[in-house]
């Protein structure tokens, strides 16, 4: 594949070319508001995704799959790089590899050589958790809401190097922002070196104030680690406007991109003082040197291009406003009924496609269960950190209708 043949095959996925430039001019006019609302633009847009019919699909958080175009796309990469071999892999693997991760830097408005492509935010962040320079009696401060796989490794942290974890428990329906970042203010200490906050959280769609949250822990010298993975490509934004010094995020959940691929991006100064956790000849300030991952598929990191046309030309203030209205379009009619209980903020701001939702005396895995062998609707349970219900997650391909479903169900089993 060369380069020219490269840009060719993501320059064919824009909203326009897929819908009819005419008509998507009519479309692209209205506000993001006033677009989330009309039904006739998102099924054209859901008609670019293959859906299954067997049951109404409310998990997208983990994994939401790539459009039509863009999985077409990989499907191109994986024969032009199977075609050319080893050849593609030592002369063109890497310069192709640097200008995804040019597009998505441009995207996250950072510095390319700032960020790094990997496999999710797992990997992401257990990268900057396990290549702190860590001594006995160092903190660390996190929320009991955050994602297990970083808790578990702050957890091996304390195992191997003797760290303190010190835990607060986020409210589900806070007050206000000053309420959230006092929470992280109490349980920091002069002995506490990094704080991990996420973005958006998973378990409950919580939008957590990061800005300023990143902004009293540096008043106090303690760097700050977001976790993204659900924030990116869901919500608009710009990772240098929250302040912080590390931000990782997968981009086979809100991206669309498929699996197997993931962004970390750390301050400049903050590189060098980051181990990695395979050794690499690259020099300490080079961000490159944590990114070691041996013979990897070129296809995916080159279909990131491809899903980043695809969500940039449906545009990123469009989704988000099309995945608040989902959500609030279900959850409004639901909350304060008797025996549900909502785990996601009233004020919509402080939310967007993600919602958890419990029913009183039901266990989480029994109402998932039900949800799914009464009523075909695929979700996840939720059980722990204070949250028991079941995440919501749709998708710009979710209709109206499917959340529907989904309210007589729950009125149903409420019952």
């Amino acid at each position: 594949m060369d380069k020219r043949g490269f840009l060719r095959s993501v320059g064919s996925l824009t909203i326009g070319a897929l819908l009819g430039e005419r008509t998507w001019a009519r479309w692209a006019a209205l506000p993001p508001a006033k677009l989330a609302q009309d039904e006739t633009f998102w099924t054209e847009v859901r008609g670019k995704y293959r859906l299954t019919t067997d049951y109404i699909n409310l998990e997208n958080g983990y994994y939401s799959m790539a459009a039509e175009p863009v999985l077409e796309a990989l499907i191109g990469h994986v024969r032009a790089v199977n075609f050319q071999a080893s050849r593609y892999m030592r002369t063109r693997q890497l310069a192709d590899k640097l200008a995804a991760r040019d597009r998505l830097a441009a995207f996250a408005g950072v510095p390319a050589d700032e960020l790094i492509i990997t496999r999710n935010t797992t990997e992401s962040l257990d990268t900057v958790i396990g290549g702190q320079s860590w001594r006995p009696g160092d903190e660390a401060v996190m929320a009991r809401q955050d994602y297990g796989a970083m808790l578990d490794m702050f957890a091996l942290q304390a195992r191997r190097h003797g760290i303190v974890n010190r835990f607060v428990s986020l409210p589900h329906d806070p007050r206000d922002d000053d309420e959230i970042v006092k929470l992280y203010a109490d349980a920091i200490t002069d002995k506490t070196r990094l704080l991990m906050v996420c973005h958006l959280v998973n378990i409950t769609g919580q939008i957590l104030p990061v800005r300023k949250i990143a902004d009293m822990a540096h008043a106090r010298g303690v760097a700050v680690m977001v976790d993204g993975a659900h924030a990116f490509a869901h919500l608009d934004f710009k990772i240098q406007d929250l302040g912080c010094d590390y931000y990782g995020a997968s981009l086979h959940k809100w991206l669309g991109c498929p699996l197997g691929a993931g962004i970390l991006w750390i301050r400049k100064d903050k590189i060098a003082g980051t181990w990695p956790l395979f050794g690499d000849g690259r020099a300490d300030d080079d961000i490159l040197r944590l990114n070691h991952t041996g013979t990897h598929p070129a296809h995916t990191d080159l279909a990131i291009a491809d899903a980043l046309t695809f969500h940039e030309s449906l545009g990123s203030q469009r989704k988000e406003a099309r995945l608040r209205h989902l959500q609030r379009s279900w959850t409004d009619r639901v909350r304060g009924k008797p025996r549900i209980r909502l785990f996601t903020p009233t004020d919509p701001q402080r939310s967007c496609a993600i919602a958890t939702v419990g029913i009183d005396g039901m266990k989480p895995a029994d109402l998932a269960n039900a949800l799914f062998d009464r009523y075909r609707v695929w979700t996840v349970p939720i059980d722990y950190a204070e949250v028991r219900g079941v995440r919501i997650t749709p998708h710009v391909y979710t209709t109206p209708a499917e959340l529907d479903a989904l309210v007589r169900a729950l009125g149903a089993l409420s019952a």
